[in-house]
């Protein structure tokens, strides 16, 4: 487990600044974030990301499914609480009932490393259509499955699996064997695997449930990684993003902004 994953404010900040510096560049080159759009996040944990989007006059509304996330999320936004910049919902996203709880749709909605971990994504990303303003958009930040630690095991507690690559990837009997040897959270992981997303499906869905992939961008070295590794972002070569299905083993972290075709 890397140092910030077990200090929830240092997580906090550093999706603050991950998402000032590459996230909202990225959704500007489409949106015009500083008239006071209105921004959901699904799977928003500790808020991190909603802040950088309220500390540009965004306001936000976070869903977050662990309520012992957000007890630290209204801690360090209570300001934004407090002066009806935030709203923060404890709640499956499937058992939100959005006309009541939302009251109002978005201009942006953003799941950043939230898909991966969502069971049925074309009913998600379908339904996400009907609580979006005219000319909104969807960003998705996702590790592709088969990268090297598309499973997650990053967040393990054996330093051991922690660090070792593609290992995910294996049959899910043997799997399954090594995560209980090891004493890891079997149901955690397992999910994952279930879950998992690769390039072509998401654009293969995303194109199925009605909308038009606006810009993607795929990374060798995720954005992250500039807090992980000391290492600095670099966007994929152009050979290897065209390279179907391969580009997925190292391919760290995609980007994507879609918008539903009749928002054309």
């Amino acid at each position: 487990m890397f140092e910030f994953h077990g200090d929830s404010k240092r997580y906090f900040d550093i999706q603050v600044e991950n998402t000032r510096d590459y996230v909202i560049p990225f959704i500007q080159k489409h949106v015009d974030l500083t008239k006071g759009k209105r921004i959901l996040e699904i799977g928003c944990g500790e808020a991190g990301v909603l802040k950088a989007f309220t500390n540009i006059g965004c306001t936000g509304v976070g869903v977050e499914l662990e309520e012992r996330r957000l007890v630290n999320a209204r801690k360090w936004m209570e300001a934004e609480l407090n002066t009806g910049k935030v709203t923060l919902i404890s709640k499956d996203i499937y058992l939100v009932n959005a006309k009541e709880e939302f009251k109002d749709c978005f201009d942006v909605i953003i799941l950043k490393d939230v898909i991966e971990h969502i069971h049925d994504h074309s009913k998600l990303i379908s339904w996400m259509k009907t609580f979006l303003n005219p000319g909104g958009v969807i960003f998705f930040g996702f590790p592709p499955w088969h990268m090297p630690f598309g499973g997650h095991q990053q967040v393990m507690q054996s330093k051991f699996l922690s660090r070792l690559p593609y290992f995910h990837l294996l049959p899910f009997g043997l799997y399954e064997w090594i995560l209980k040897l090891m004493k890891e959270d079997v149901a955690q992981f397992a999910e994952i695997k279930e879950t998992r997303i690769t390039i072509e499906r998401f654009e293969k869905i995303t194109t199925q449930t009605g909308y038009k992939i606006l810009k993607g961008e795929h990374f060798l070295f995720n954005p992250i990684y500039k807090y992980k590794f000391r290492i600095k972002p670099r966007t994929q070569f152009g050979l290897i993003k065209r390279l179907r299905y391969f580009r997925n083993y190292l391919t760290t972290c995609v980007y994507y902004l879609i918008t539903p075709i009749e928002n054309k």
